[in-house]
């Protein structure tokens, strides 16, 4: 691919020789390896070089941290990282035996690719496919919700779901149907119905079959944390042929309110970088952010594009594996922060005073629309009877 060059730092040959060093050929690359030499105040640097530096973190700390990481999400279990505020115990707090990591995104974006590298790098599953991908299929769309246990452990305290990809053009039914899944939750084998697909699918007996694969036996779980996942090779490609589209749609998803976890947005994950060069990957990249209105170093992570077995296209990349998995791990630490204390008596009790006070409500304003209309009525015949009368010789 364009953008997968081996590096050529000769300080740094034993962790760069290889192709995941993709950013060290960017034109402004010499700068940043002088600023990283020191402590710049990094307010006063260019959002370029900051993202090189973000970079060259990952680098950084990909080598040894990945395993750390790995151990951390093996040995999580929900809640692990909440942090005690406003007085309240733990014990106190609702806190769901498994917390819920949300994938969104447009058709084609790789949220099926990323499921197969979790399962790779935190299941250690090696070449098995978990989730069925459309690599090679162009037809293929998931069509109903998926839980994944990446950890592939009866421990693990949290679990990732694999959700349909939207459609570009139809934005709003794509923000109403994620409205429901926030308010609603989710479970296993939902399926994820649109309205043209009975339409569109030749197949009717594959539909009935999606249909039976759903159960109301399936936990109904809360969503504790989303991924946008979005293609920025298919985003680019299309803003240099003057399509908006794709980036303004990638936005309305982002930015809608439903989808903020413990006021934090929700984290942006780049797929299929590697289709373009090192140049258009950067910009693609700051462009992205810029119309997100987001950091594009805080929350926002760049993974390799993936095959059909869950790997990456060429070779196993160390910095793509650890940006996953601290995706994973950040997804984590905003999931546990977003627990409620539990509904004590008291408070099911104003909950219910709530309730009939606004039905007793809603019966005095039904009366008084009745009342009012049969006092109109009245009010008519008294008027007609009072001129018949005035008629009569």
């Amino acid at each position: 691919m364009k953008s997968r060059v081996s590096c050529v730092d000769e300080d740094d040959c034993d962790s760069c020789r290889l192709a995941y060093c993709w950013w060290r050929t960017a034109a402004e690359f010499d700068k940043c390896v002088k600023v990283k030499l020191g402590f710049p105040n990094v307010s006063i640097l260019t959002p370029r070089l900051r993202l090189l530096r973000e970079l060259e973190r990952l680098a950084l700390v990909a080598p040894d941290g990945l395993n750390e990481l790995q151990h951390k999400l093996l040995e999580y279990r929900s809640g692990d990282f909440w942090v005690p505020t406003g007085g309240i115990a733990k014990e106190d707090m609702d806190i769901p035996p498994v917390n819920t990591i949300l994938l969104v995104g447009f058709s084609g974006s790789g949220k099926s690719s990323l499921i197969n590298l979790m399962y790779s790098i935190l299941g250690r599953s090696g070449l098995i496919p978990f989730a069925q991908t459309s690599s090679g299929r162009s037809n293929y769309t998931t069509m109903y919700m998926e839980e994944h246990n990446v950890l592939r452990s009866t421990r693990s305290g949290f679990c990732i779901y694999d959700s349909r990809g939207f459609d570009y053009h139809s934005t709003r039914e794509a923000l109403e149907e994620m409205s429901s899944w926030m308010s609603e939750g989710i479970h296993h084998n939902q399926p994820c119905f649109r309205y043209n697909d009975r339409a569109t699918t030749a197949d009717d007996a594959a539909m009935e079959n999606v249909t039976l694969r759903s159960s109301s036996n399936f936990l109904q779980r809360e969503v504790n944390c989303v991924m946008v996942v979005a293609n920025i090779a298919q985003i680019y490609k299309a803003l240099k042929a003057g399509d908006l589209k794709p980036l303004e749609a990638t936005r309305q998803l982002f930015s809608y309110p439903a989808l903020r976890k413990s006021k934090e947005n929700p984290l942006l994950i780049l797929t299929h970088g590697d289709l373009l060069s090192t140049e258009e990957r950067i910009d693609g990249r700051m462009k992205i952010c810029e119309h997100l209105e987001i950091s594009e170093t805080n929350g926002v992570y760049d993974i390799l594009c993936l095959n059909e077995y869950g790997f990456p296209v060429e070779e196993s990349d160390p910095v793509s594996a650890y940006a996953l998995t601290e995706a994973v791990y950040r997804a984590l630490l905003i999931s546990d922060r977003s627990h409620f204390p539990k509904m004590k008596f008291k408070d099911w009790a104003m909950l219910i005073l709530l309730w009939l006070t606004r039905f007793i409500g809603f019966c005095f304003a039904f009366l008084a629309d009745v009342c009012s209309n049969l006092g109109k009525k009245q009010k008519l015949r008294n008027e007609f009877d009072s001129r018949h009368y005035k008629l009569k010789p």
